[in-house]
């Protein structure tokens, strides 16, 4: 009896020093759209696209909303294209004025609140998107998050882009991989617990499902079918800030 009131109040202690982590999804969950989408049509309005490669990133962005396969490296290449050979520099203050201009304003208020209350209560609060890492940068840099896991292009030896995926892009089950590593290197492995995770989409079931307490965020059809079979919490956010 008395081994295991030690191994009790052994395992309570850990769970008390335990880094308690929430993460956001970005698109769809913490703004109102999704900004791969408004990107390509900030870069078309600006002549920045080939027609050729808007056609297939509209053909992509119609797969995904009724949830068809698609390659998800396939088309940031497409998107990217406009920025190949370009300075890092160059991309990442056009991507950033991007941000200020178009995404800041999408913001849901709802997000914010819970980010700002769960912060309050000690968690760490980390984003994980499959857009481009500078645009998940800029709300990082303002606070909003702690950490961010987004998809990075990778970059030439003199400094410029590529119209290539660095790894994998940051989405489906590549997001609860890229938050174990983050976890890992930042806290150690066994000493954190995602606690929470918030999201919209169906391809997030599998990072929802890793989180102890998962919320479907405004959810599609398949979201939220998954969500009520499983008794997770359902909401609806749609104030922008």
């Amino acid at each position: 009896m008395g081994e295991q009131i030690t191994q009790d109040a052994a395992q309570a202690s850990a769970s008390d020093t335990c880094v308690k982590i929430a993460v956001f999804d970005f698109d769809g969950t913490c703004i109102e759209g999704n900004s791969p989408v408004i990107l390509v049509k900030h870069l078309a309005s600006e002549h920045m696209l080939d027609k050729r490669e808007i056609a297939h990133i509209i053909f992509w962005a119609l797969r995904y909303k009724f949830h068809l396969p698609q390659t998800e490296h396939k088309v940031r290449r497409r998107v990217f294209s406009a920025f190949k050979g370009k300075r890092v520099d160059v991309v990442d203050a056009y991507l950033e004025h991007f941000y200020y201009d178009k995404i800041k304003p999408l913001w849901r208020k709802e997000a914010i609140e819970q980010i700002n209350r769960l912060r309050s209560e000690g968690f760490v609060i980390i984003a994980v998107s499959a857009t481009f890492e500078p645009i998940v940068r800029c709300a990082l840099n303002d606070g909003l998050y702690d950490y961010q896991v987004s998809t990075i292009m990778r970059t030439t030896p003199d400094g410029r882009y590529t119209d290539e995926v660095e790894g994998k892009p940051i989405e489906g089950e590549e997001k609860v991989f890229a938050i174990k590593r983050l976890a890992d290197e930042k806290f150690g492995e066994g000493n954190w617990e995602l606690t929470y995770c918030f999201a919209d989409h169906y391809s997030d079931i599998g990072v929802l499902s890793s989180a102890k307490n998962p919320v479907a965020v405004t959810p599609d059809s398949t979201l939220r079918r998954c969500a009520t079979r499983n008794g997770w919490a359902i909401v609806s956010w749609g104030g922008e800030a």
